[in-house]
This record gives C-alpha cells, sequence and structure tokens, in this order.
C-alpha cells in the first residue's frame, strides 16, 4: 500500500508539471545572437567548420558547426561581449573579440578563410561594427555604461527611456517615484502611441499590470545590465500595448567580484523659501532625501556558476504649503452671520424645510425663491446633523490662523505638510551553466513603495 501512494504522489507531481508546462506563459525573450555564415577566399561558402562563441564575462563556451550553406548561429545569448573562433583543416584559425551582443539583437559576423596552417590566426582587431539585418523592427539600446553613469534624480533608470528618439516623457515621469501618482513611472509616449500603454519587461516577464496598464516594477540603477527601447515595427511576439516596447535585462554576475556601496543624501539648507510660504509665515518648506544602498556580483564556481545581489533604500520628506478654507468657530456651533461675498453682502442660509412644493408646504407661486431664512442666519444646534456633529466635534478641521481674504475669508488656514515616502528594493540573480548548449539562470526581486499621505490639518488619526 505505501508503494501506491509513492507511485500516486510522483503521478500527481508529473501531471502538475506537465499542466505547468503546457500553461501560457506571458514571458517574452530578452536574449540575443549571433549568426553569419563562413567563406573562403574565394567567397565560396565552407560547410562542416567549428565555431566556437566564448563569453568573455563568463568564459561559458558554445560551439556550432556550418550548415552546407555555410551558416551558423547561436541563440539565447545573455547580453555582453564574446569572442568567436573558426577552425577548419587547411585554413588559418580566424578570431574576432569584443563581439557586442545586447537585449533582444541578432547580430551578424560573417568570416572569410583565409588557407593556410590551423596553428596561424587571423585576428579581428579593428572595430567592425555588427550589423543587425534579422529584423526590421527600429529600436535603440540603452547599454550599461549609460544605465550606470548617467546622473539621475532619484536613480529612477526608466528615465533613460528619455534619451531614445521618439520618447516623449510626461507627468511626474522624471520625478523620483516615491511620494508621486502611481502612474508616474510608465507617463512616457513611445511611437506616437498613447503615454502609460507600452509594454515594459524585465528578464522578459512583464512589469505592467492590468490596472490601467500600471507599470508595477522599477528596477534599482545597479540592477540593470542594459535595455532596449523598441519605437515601431516590432515583431508579432509582443501584443496587448498601443506604443512602444521596454525590453531590460537584469545585472548578472562575472568571474571577477563587483561591488559597491553609496548614500546619496539632499536636503532643505540650500533651497529658497516658496514666495507665498513667505507671504503666510509659513517658512521654508521641508525637503530631505536620502538614497543608499550596496551591490555585489562575482563567481561561485568559476566559468560555470555566478551570483548578484543588491539592496537600494530610499527616504524622501518634503513640504507641501496648502491654503486651505476651514470653518471659523462661529460658524463650526451654526452661527453664519458673518458669512458674506466679496463685496461684503451677507450671504443668506435658509430653512430647507420650508421650501415651497415640499413636503407639507404650499406650492411654489412662480415668483422669487419662497423658503425662510433661519433666524439671523443662525442654525439651531437641535437641527444639526448627528454626523456632521461628530466631524465638527473630532474635530476633523484646524482652526484658522490667518486672516484669509477680506469680508469672505477664505484661504484662512496655511501650513507646511511634509509628503514623501518610503522605498525598499531588494534584488538577487544566480546563473548557472550545465553544459555548452544548457544554462540557467533565476532572479528574485522584492520591492515596497509607500507613499506618505498628506494631513494638511496635522491630524494623525
Amino acid at each position: 500500500m505505501p508503494s501506491c501512494r509513492l507511485f500516486s504522489g510522483k503521478l500527481w507531481a508529473l501531471l502538475a508539471s506537465v499542466v505547468i508546462l503546457a500553461a501560457p506563459m506571458l514571458g517574452q525573450t530578452f536574449f540575443g545572437s549571433i549568426v553569419g555564415t563562413v567563406t573562403d577566399s574565394a567567397g565560396g561558402v565552407m560547410p562542416g567548420v567549428t565555431v566556437t562563441l566564448t563569453n568573455n564575462g563568463t568564459g561559458a563556451v558554445q560551439t556550432s558547426t556550418t550548415s552546407g550553406d555555410g551558416n551558423y548561429r547561436f541563440v539565447n545569448l545573455v547580453p555582453g561581449s564574446y569572442r568567436a573562433d573558426a577552425e577548419q583543416v587547411g585554413f588559418r584559425r580566424y578570431t574576432r573579440d569584443n563581439i557586442r551582443v545586447e537585449v533582444e539583437s541578432a547580430v551578424r559576423v560573417d568570416v572569410s578563410m583565409q588557407i593556410g596552417e590551423v596553428t596561424e590566426t587571423v585576428e579581428v582587431t579593428a572595430d567592425i561594427p555588427s550589423m543587425q539585418t534579422e529584423n526590421a523592427n527600429l529600436s535603440q539600446v540603452v547599454a550599461g555604461r549609460s544605465v550606470q553613469e548617467i546622473p539621475l534624480n532619484g536613480r529612477n533608470v526608466l528615465n533613460l527611456v528619455a534619451l531614445v528618439p521618439g520618447v516623449v516623457p510626461q507627468g511626474l515621469s522624471m520625478a523620483p517615484l516615491t511620494g508621486q501618482n502611481v502612474f508616474a513611472a510608465g507617463n512616457y509616449q513611445i511611437g506616437g502611441g498613447s503615454a502609460n500603454q507600452s509594454a515594459s519587461f524585465f528578464d522578459g516577464v512583464p512589469m505592467n499590470v492590468n490596472y490601467g496598464n500600471l507599470t508595477a516594477l522599477v528596477p534599482t540603477q545597479d540592477a540593470v545590465s542594459e535595455f532596449r527601447v523598441q519605437t515601431n515595427n516590432n515583431s508579432a511576439e509582443y501584443g496587448r500595448y498601443t506604443g512602444g516596447v521596454i525590453n531590460i535585462v537584469s545585472k548578472s554576475g562575472t568571474n571577477e567580484f563587483h561591488g559597491g556601496v553609496y548614500e546619496f543624501i539632499r536636503n532643505k539648507k540650500l533651497n529658497a523659501t516658496d514666495f507665498f510660504a513667505n507671504s503666510t509665515g509659513a517658512g521654508k518648506a521641508a525637503f530631505t532625501q536620502n538614497q543608499y544602498g550596496a551591490f555585489v556580483g562575482g563567481p561561485i564556481v568559476k566559468d560555470k556558476t555566478f551570483f548578484y545581489a543588491g539592496f537600494e533604500g530610499y527616504r524622501q520628506r518634503y513640504g507641501r504649503l496648502y491654503l486651505l478654507t476651514v470653518p471659523t468657530e462661529q460658524q463650526l456651533v451654526g452661527d453664519f452671520s458673518n458669512l458674506r461675498n466679496a463685496a461684503g453682502a451677507l450671504i443668506p442660509i435658509y430653512d430647507p424645510l420650508t421650501q415651497c412644493g415640499t413636503q407639507s408646504n404650499p406650492a411654489c407661486s412662480g415668483q422669487a425663491e419662497q423658503r425662510t431664512q433661519f433666524t439671523n442666519n443662525q442654525i439651531p444646534v437641535s437641527r444639526f446633523d448627528s454626523v456632521a456633529k461628530n466631524v465638527a466635534a473630532f474635530p476633523y478641521w484646524a482652526k484658522p490662523n490667518t486672516q484669509g481674504r477680506p469680508n469672505t475669508n477664505q484661504f484662512n488656514y496655511s501650513n507646511q505638510t511634509s509628503l514623501g515616502g518610503n522605498s525598499d528594493q531588494l534584488n538577487f540573480r544566480g546563473d548557472h551553466a550545465w553544459s555548452d548548449k544548457q544554462r540557467i539562470f533565476g532572479r528574485y526581486t522584492w520591492w515596497e513603495s509607500l507613499n506618505k499621505a498628506a494631513q494638511p490639518y496635522g491630524r494623525t488619526g
């Protein structure tokens, strides 16, 4: 009986695996590829040539043999720098280094073999531009150096999307995201499409959610290797968007250890006081921005297993001046005897229970409004709504602290309120090469971003 239960458990596990593998996957590719044709000095195609590809960062090696028409192809390449070597008996060894493979690129590297011994090498050292002829989409890559070295206020890596022609930032997209409207992150018009309607991917996984196509994740700057922005003529693998495609690749470890620790601080010491804050005596607005983190990546087993880990914290507080109108102490007890318009005329308060044509009141005569004004423009306490009475007794509003406008007393309250928020993000990625044809990687990202609620009246509950 125990053996039957064990077999049953394995069967259910197998069926579950089949269902999971058969389910439609939403991820898109972010890998690159290298393709080319090997020819001899006369231009004839050469089948059977061994082409070896080496990742300069990780040392991972792949091999391929040219087909009958002399073509070779390496697919599913992690973006990075590569070296290609071609060998055939009777011909010199061909080597080309520093081949740059970018996110979702197909790089063509054609090889011309020269007659000679294999011990001789033809090494291409000139910076020959790699041609991409495998697709016709219009796109641009923001490479690793730009990602790491361009200054960013708040280190919002999506701001670099604005470097690409055809991209127009909208709204608060170029500001630090914490403390802003949640739709600020993806608020870009790409390729003439609608703002906030593009598709964004991180390692091929969608960053958008169904709620208004909200961009629900923005990776930290140090966790990003590079990204491509596709503005027009995208391939059929993409859908459900009306703008462009942003394809971000996370950073992985290499055979060398790299890491860093940082902290960026801004405060109000050198800020000027807002004009309206000066006029109301509210004083200089608060401002503190503190962003800190650490990251490290490197080998676990050389040429085989690698890791990358990083953490970033963000704390921001800034002041916003509120000019509001709050009820006076007389109004809170129903006394509107001094409620006036800008010309100084009294604004009458009418008893709604005396409106003609309602309840048991006589029909309206067609003349001016027929209802009775409260005596002395004061509402009796007995007529207060219980909910309104509790709100006034809380009290929900603060007391007036400025003169307000003449006669109306509008904008009789001014206060500098602290806004902003907190953000924390953790990224971890692991890569492992099983063989020259099988590799696996996994990434875990945790992000929490909380906006501080506005409290213009200074209330905390």
